[in-house]
């Protein structure tokens, strides 16, 4: 039998809405993820931390702040110094420029509002088994 595949969720920056990464955890245990959130306020050395300890397979961020920008550059310059290769999604109200620029920048995928649970789980689920391939 195969281990789940273990995504870390967080919030970074300033953020204090969670409504919204807490159901994306429960759609991704229904999925048959393993979920470890980490909850709000964090920084990028902080979820660095926690993803190489819980030895995770991807990331997934949510911003309702607008500090995605400054919040997505600064972890992805973390794990390419510490030369990972962890995929990282980020999602929430995220302007679709600013979604094709996170990309660009090293996003794995940008969920914005109004994605529907099952395509979630399917861009997670295509990454992860790109990554694993």
């Amino acid at each position: 039998m195969t281990a789940p595949k273990r995504i870390l969720l967080a919030k970074m920056g300033l953020d204090c809405h969670d409504t919204g990464i807490i159901t994306v955890a429960s759609m991704l245990r229904d999925a048959g993820y393993e979920v470890i959130y980490l909850g709000l306020h964090n920084q990028a050395d902080q979820v660095m931390k926690v993803a190489i300890e819980e030895d995770v397979d991807a990331i997934g961020i949510s911003f309702l702040s607008g500090q995605h920008m400054t919040q997505m550059r600064r972890l992805l310059e973390r794990i390419r110094e510490r030369g990972l290769s962890i995929p990282v999604f980020c999602g929430g109200v995220i302007p679709e420029d600013d979604a094709r620029a996170l990309r660009q920048m090293g996003a794995a995928d940008v969920i914005l509002p109004g994605t529907l649970s099952s395509e979630l789980v399917r861009l997670v689920d295509a990454t992860m088994n790109r990554v694993r391939a």
